[in-house]
This record gives C-alpha cells, sequence and structure tokens, in this order.
C-alpha cells in the first residue's frame, strides 16, 4: 500500500454478494498486477462487505456507505480513495480475461486528448454475443451501446477512437476527474457513464476502444435489464443531459426528435421489439407509460437545477458547437436503430 499503482479498479455494489466471488476471482487471477481494488458498498444489507473482507483479505479494500449512493455516488466515493493513476470501473456482475487489465494498460498513453477507454464487453450468458465496444448517443441524449446483441464476427478487432466508454469496464485517467469534477449523483444510475463522458469530450478529451480488454457481463443484473427501476432514470437521466450540455439549437429541438423516436419505440411495445418491447413482455404498456410519466416529472422538477449546471459546464468547454454536431454524424445512432435493434 506504499507505491501508487498504476490502475485503481473500482467495483460498486448493492446487495451483490451473489456476484462478487466470481468478479474478484478474476481480479486475482490477472496477469497485470500493478493495481489496487477498491470496493464500495451501498449500505448492503445481504453481508456483501463481511464476505469481501474475509475472503479476500487485503487484496481488496473495503469501504462502506451508510446508504445506497448509486452508482454515481459509490464511484465517487471509490475515486476520491483511489491511488491510481488511472480508474478503472467495473461491475460486480462481471467476469474479466486474465489479460484485461493488461490489455488496458497497455493502451494508456501520455498523450492529453486521449482520457478514456472502453473494454471489449460480451454477454456473460452468451459468450459470442457483443454487449458493448463503446456508446453511441442519439439527438435527444439517449445514448446505446454500440455493438449490442451482434455476433462476434471480428468487426471489432481493431484501436479506435470511440464517443466514450460504458460504465461496465471503463477506464478514465485520473486527470480527467481532476479537472471535470466527479459523477454527478443525482444521476444516481443509468446515463450516468453518458454525463461523464460527455462533459469529459467538451473539455477536449477523447475515447479509445480497446479490442483485447475483454470482459463478460450480466448486463444489468442489480438494477435489472428491463426493469421500471431503469426505464425511468434512462429516461429521466437523458432528459438533464440535454439541458446541462447540448448547444440551444439542438435542445430546442429535441422534444422533436423525442417524439420521433417514441413512434418506433411504441411500435416495439406492440410487437415486442427492442427495450420497449421486452418492457411490455414484463409489464404492460400502460406500466411503461407511468413510467415515462415519472421520469418527465422528475425530470422537470430537476430542471433549474440542471440550468444551473449548464451554465457551470459552459466553462469547461473547449470545442466548438461544431465539433458538437459532429459528434452525432460520427457516433449517432438513428430513431429506429435505438428503439428497435435487438
Amino acid at each position: 500500500m506504499d507505491s501508487q499503482p498504476l490502475l485503481s479498479v473500482i467495483i460498486p455494489n448493492w446487495n451483490g454478494k451473489h456476484f462478487l466471488g466470481e468478479c474478484i476471482d478474476s481480479l486475482r487471477e490477472q496477469t497485470f498486477h500493478d493495481f489496487e481494488t477498491i470496493l464500495v458498498d451501498n449500505g448492503s444489507t445481504d453481508g456483501s462487505a463481511e464476505f469481501a473482507e474475509k475472503r479476500y483479505g487485503d487484496f481488496i479494500r473495503t469501504i462502506r456507505n451508510k446508504k445506497n449512493l448509486g452508482f454515481t455516488g459509490g464511484n465517487n466515493v471509490g475515486i476520491k480513495a483511489a491511488r491510481g493513476e488511472y480508474i478503472v470501473l467495473l461491475n460486480n456482475d462481471t467476469w474479466a480475461e486474465p489479460t484485461w487489465l493488461g490489455e488496458l494498460a497497455k493502451a494508456t498513453s501520455p498523450d492529453r486528448p486521449i482520457g478514456m477507454w472502453a473494454s471489449k464487453v460480451y454477454s456473460y450468458y452468451k459468450r459470442n454475443q457483443i454487449e458493448a465496444v463503446g456508446e453511441l448517443i442519439y439527438w435527444d441524449g439517449l445514448s446505446r451501446s454500440r455493438g449490442q446483441y451482434e455476433l462476434e464476427r471480428g468487426q471489432y478487432n481493431e484501436i479506435e477512437e470511440i464517443f466514450f466508454p460504458p460504465g461496465c469496464g471503463g477506464m478514465y485517467r485520473k486527470a480527467v476527474f481532476d479537472e471535470i469534477g466527479l459523477f454527478d449523483e443525482g444521476f444516481f444510475a443509468y446515463a450516468d457513464d453518458a454525463e461523464i463522458g460527455i462533459r469529459a469530450r467538451l473539455a477536449g478529451w477523447k475515447g479509445v476502444f480497446v479490442p483485447r480488454a475483454v470482459i463478460y457481463h450480466k448486463n444489468s443484473g442489480t438494477g435489472g435489464q428491463y426493469s421500471p427501476f431503469k426505464a425511468f432514470y434512462v429516461e429521466r437521466n437523458r432528459i438533464w443531459i440535454t439541458v446541462k450540455y447540448f448547444p440551444l439549437p439542438l435542445l430546442l429541438l429535441s422534444p422533436f426528435f423525442t417524439f420521433y423516436r417514441f413512434i418506433f419505440q411504441a411500435y416495439g411495445a406492440l410487437t415486442h421489439r427492442g427495450a420497449a418491447g421486452k418492457f411490455t413482455k414484463n409489464y404492460s404498456p400502460w406500466r411503461l407509460i407511468w413510467v415515462l410519466m415519472k421520469a418527465y416529472g422528475s425530470g422537470l422538477h430537476g430542471l433549474p437545477n440542471m440550468w444551473r449546471k449548464r451554465r457551470i459546464s459552459k466553462a469547461l468547454r473547449k470545442i466548438s458547437y461544431g465539433e458538437i454536431f459532429a459528434w452525432f454524424k460520427r457516433f449517432g445512432i438513428d430513431a429506429r436503430g435505438i428503439s428497435l435493434r435487438d
């Protein structure tokens, strides 16, 4: 603990004891060793913290929060405690290839523009199915994982620039957080990787995809993949992203893009396609409408606070509006793709 590690791996956890053994065991089996592991327990009641401390001893540093601070708050606690030059965020419902951290470490660069790195994330249950190789953005602030649900055909085997990394398996230069601040804890969970990624891009940082850094993810193992919990936070938080960061012309057009997206999502809900369709397989379409109404109510309630943060974020921006609009051409996804793709 006296020497500074290159990497700090942060695992936020809430009642995920049943995930932790496999996740942390995969870290102990890494071929790269210059890292520390920090488990941030968000007030779990299932004995997660006790399990980790007893089983892993000095290999892991456990921080106990008194309450659930969400993905955002839990990671912020871990980042503040981290000693590494690079911060690696790892969901508790993952298993990492033994070479994962070594590949991320090899991809690090002293060049300032590169501040974020994305792992190659596969489905834990379908090992030849891609879950994420970076993230894409729609015109109303909603994001979706690039390559999601595609079968592995060698189509993402090159190191390349990406918009921003998904929070699961993403690595960030600690200097990024020093410059732009930590996660917005008001977001709590979901779209938090988009919020921090867009903020970093506005400050001039860029992201890179590292295809040989491989992890497997039990998608939404904590929050539920197509749950009301996830649907609420995804929709509400994308509203806040547009208010905080989008240029005014795009912010004013955002409702029209959202309406266009809703047309496809309504079709998906009726035909059981896309996320809306999978939601309505487990719940009714009326439940989806109710969740969206709650999301918009909460989103509107938080608008004054987001507008204040918008003014603060202007001081971080180092790129032109032209570069911002270019994001949607280079890293964008259309309404049909974000609504109906399985």
